[in-house]
């Protein structure tokens, strides 16, 4: 097992920390990592795509848990997969779509690790069929504080404060994954374009039941009668009688593209209200008014901006801060409100996007609930940025919903309890498993988990 110190950062290249990094290529040397965690504890980290502090730990160490990457077992015929909690979504794509499977549920990267996808709850475009990833975990294996490994399966306490639970219960070492069958891997799309936030509203309401996967860009710097003008994308996965001829021959093919590597340094600038509020321009009027059945490749679809290494670094050095909120149904004009406020105070987000949940899982701190989800990046130079979040944070509680933990850096304490009312009973089963604190991170000390 290989040690080093090391500055790390979120995604999002803000807040950096230094740890005693760990890396573990056995289950057993895992354990002796936790069991030698020190006072500061220690806390697992995937391929670094939470964007906040989630898994930093300023003083401790941290638990690379990259090596351990296996694909141990695969049934091609039930989609059933147990795999080690290091392994990629990428690298399952990889192996599963020449088989006719695919991941029940993939966020705007593959490059995140299975243990990272449970530990964040993660979701999807298809949220609103599919729930988030822990609905298709079968069981899982958690090295809890004692140096112990138990089997976790759903249903059970442990299985829902782990679910979402930011990797603070333990250090998950695999699980075991349904997968969905697929014919092909390309993606029949459907594109409109929608007037405003409640034209927008008004066809996901409408007519999301029929698509498996749906999600809009929306433009947070139009105003006036365009306030909330969007892109609509939703698609299923495309059948084998629509490909054309050539592609029939390897319908199963998975060949992600790349763009050159975006640059360290980028001008300051770049990413300004101008040069935003011109990309949105373009972005709005380049898309069809309303467009059916196009091919795409699953990463276009899903994964466009896996295309650009490193695409973080066009925020520039100090990097950005990413928002991520839901409020329930019912709570429109609380949406509308904040997208209001948003797009007076002029904030340039090029990457905006609203979306519909379903149902919630049991997670205890799994963040997706019946409702509206609007997700953004904002350079993290911008003036009074924390104040203003700050106020957003207030207009979500009050509506009773709630901000995404994987990608949050500077929620208050005391606004996370108004958001998450089980967090009481996470409280009291950390207490339980792991009294000594072997399971810390910076997320975990700033919000008092």
């Amino acid at each position: 097992m290989s040690v080093d110190t090391v500055s790390l950062t979120g995604w999002g290249r803000t807040a950096p920390t230094t740890a005693l990094r760990f890396r573990p290529r056995t289950y057993e040397e895992a354990a002796v990592a936790v069991r030698g965690c020190g006072p500061r504890g220690s806390i697992a980290r995937g391929l670094g795509r939470a964007y906040g502090d989630a898994a930093q730990n300023a003083g401790g160490s941290v638990l690379d848990m990259t090596a351990l990457n296996r694909i141990r077992t695969i049934d091609a015929a039930t989609g059933l997969v147990v795999c080690d909690a290091g392994v990629s979504l990428h690298r399952l794509m990889e192996v599963l779509l020449p088989l006719g499977w695919f991941v029940p549920v993939t966020p705007g990267t593959r490059y995140v690790t299975v243990g990272g996808a449970i530990g964040a709850d993660i979701h999807g475009r298809n949220h609103h069929v599919s729930g988030s990833f822990s609905r298709h975990v079968q069981d899982m294996e958690l090295l809890t504080a004692d140096g112990g490994i138990r089997t976790v399966r759903p249903g059970t306490a442990l299985f829902d404060a782990t679910a979402g639970g930011m990797g603070l219960t333990g250090v998950i070492l695999s699980a075991t994954l349904r997968f969905q069958p697929v014919a092909t891997s390309l993606m029949s799309v459907t594109t409109e374009r929608a007037v405003d936030l409640d034209d927008l509203m008004a066809r996901l309401t409408a007519s999301d039941h029929r698509y498996h996967y749906s999600a809009a860009w929306i433009d947070l710097l139009a105003r006036g009668r365009a306030t909330g003008r969007s892109v609509l994308t939703r698609g299923e996965h495309a059948p084998l009688h629509v490909l054309p001829a050539r592609a029939r021959r390897t319908p199963l093919a998975f060949r992600p593209g790349q763009l050159p590597v975006a640059p360290a340094l980028v001008p300051r600038g770049l990413l300004g209200r101008t040069s935003v509020a011109l990309f949105n321009e373009l972005w709005y009027r380049r898309a069809p008014t309303y467009r059916i059945g196009e091919l795409q490749k699953l990463s276009t679809f899903f994964h466009p901006l896996d295309g650009v290494p490193h695409w973080n670094r066009v925020y520039g050095r100090r990097g950005f801060v990413p928002y991520q909120f839901v409020v329930g149904f019912g709570q429109e004009e609380a949406l509308r409100r904040i997208v209001r406020r948003i797009s007076r105070r002029r904030c340039p987000s090029f990457l905006a996007v609203l979306k519909r949940f379903g149902n919630g899982d049991p997670g205890w701190l799994s963040f997706p609930m019946p409702g509206w989800t609007l997700a953004l990046d904002l350079p993290a130079t911008l003036p009074d940025l924390a104040r203003f979040l700050d106020e957003l944070d207030e207009e979500v509680a009050t509506a009773g919903g709630r901000v995404y933990l994987a990608k949050d850096s500077r929620l208050r304490p005391e606004t996370l309890a108004a958001m998450y009312p089980r967090l009481p009973e996470f409280r009291a089963l950390r207490a339980e498993l792991d009294p000594d604190g072997a399971f810390r991170s910076d997320l975990s000390r700033r919000l008092g988990l």
